[in-house]
């Protein structure tokens, strides 16, 4: 097949275009860059997703078996116009549009089937009102114009080569033999997708029947609580975590934050649960994903192979430890 990739560069990206290329499919990819470092066999194609009239040239007259969208803008933001109107550019030219979507389009919630309704357009945060936004125009163009439309919904995304600082976060501190920060009480929800799994599922969309006009929620089925993600952290790791509970009040009063820079329990980590039902994916994709237990092992593995660890600052995590310490002998 002939795919066109938008983004490819990054970590879902990247696993991506590896397994087409290994599947001999002829693939091509859009960023913003000049080069890339896949080597021959991919195609570049230099550009701005957010600007689709820079785009025109670079597409008209091309066709693609199968497009995915997977970039976002994290210093701009990807609006939903700009997903639109590039979906809008290759209809009639692509057999599939796959736009790579988030549990986050949910808002909040647990159990979410895919006939859920989405965020609202007023939602605070930016990332999940533009995934709603953008699912809702993709899915108008399907109606309207035909467009090939299918989105996908994974949650926390783990596995080699993750850019986040998540799971070393864990493998870090236990491996310096500190304590792991388990804010609250460690029973927040959290749900998983190995990314070798999401990317199965990604290319099982773009070639099973009946998938056109359809979201599919992609995730381990069972979610987890914090205080089991811990657990699994030092389990595959060989190592006992100590866990100090520090309420998240605290946490946040003094200065945390989860996405930093005072960051206690892994980059965005610790967010109000998202849940999902995965069933139409498991029906209608086949999918089957790896227990998260066993994609953890691979990813620790990475780990202990690429892992260039840089100097860790744990003078605010020494604050909350200290703080709870002296809460306790009080």
């Amino acid at each position: 097949m002939n795919i066109l990739i938008i983004g490819g560069t990054n970590f879902i990206g990247r696993h991506l275009v590896n397994t087409l290329v290994k599947g001999g499919h002829e693939t091509t990819i859009l960023h913003r860059k000049a080069a890339h470092d896949f080597g021959k066999k991919v195609t570049n194609l230099q550009g701005d997703r957010n600007d689709v009239n820079s785009l025109r040239p670079l597409l008209c007259g091309k066709s693609y078996d199968a497009v995915f969208d997977l970039a976002y803008d994290w210093e701009r933001g990807t609006p939903a116009h700009a997903v639109q109107s590039l979906a809008h550019l290759l209809t009639g030219n692509c057999g599939r549009y796959v736009f790579m979507s988030s549990v986050a389009a949910y808002g909040d919630g647990l159990n979410h089937h895919e006939g859920d309704a989405l965020a609202d357009d007023d939602h605070a945060d930016r990332y999940t009102r533009e995934k709603a936004q953008s699912e809702r125009a993709l899915f108008r163009l399907h109606q309207r114009h035909g467009t090939p439309v299918v989105t996908i919904r994974p949650p926390f995304v783990f596995g080699p080569g993750n850019p986040y600082y998540r799971e070393q976060f864990f493998w870090d501190r236990l491996r310096d033999k500190r304590p792991i920060i388990l804010p609250g009480d460690g029973r927040r929800l959290m749900q998983f997708v190995y990314v070798k799994d999401l990317v199965a599922a990604l290319i099982a969309s773009m070639s099973t029947a009946n998938t056109v006009g359809h979201a599919f929620n992609v995730a381990n089925s069972r979610a987890l609580t914090q205080a089991e993600v811990v657990e699994l952290m030092a389990r595959v790791a060989g190592k006992t975590a100590e866990v100090v509970r520090v309420p998240r009040e605290r946490i946040l009063r003094s200065g945390g934050h989860p996405m930093g820079p005072n960051l206690y329990f892994g980059q965005y980590f610790d967010l109000p649960p998202i849940t999902t039902l995965v069933a139409k994916a498991q029906r209608v994709l086949r999918f089957k994903p790896l227990p998260f237990a066993e994609g953890l092992a691979e990813t620790y593995k990475w780990y202990l192979r690429h892992h260039k660890r840089a100097p860790i600052d744990y003078s605010f995590e020494d604050l909350l430890l200290t703080r709870a310490s002296a809460q306790l002998a009080s």
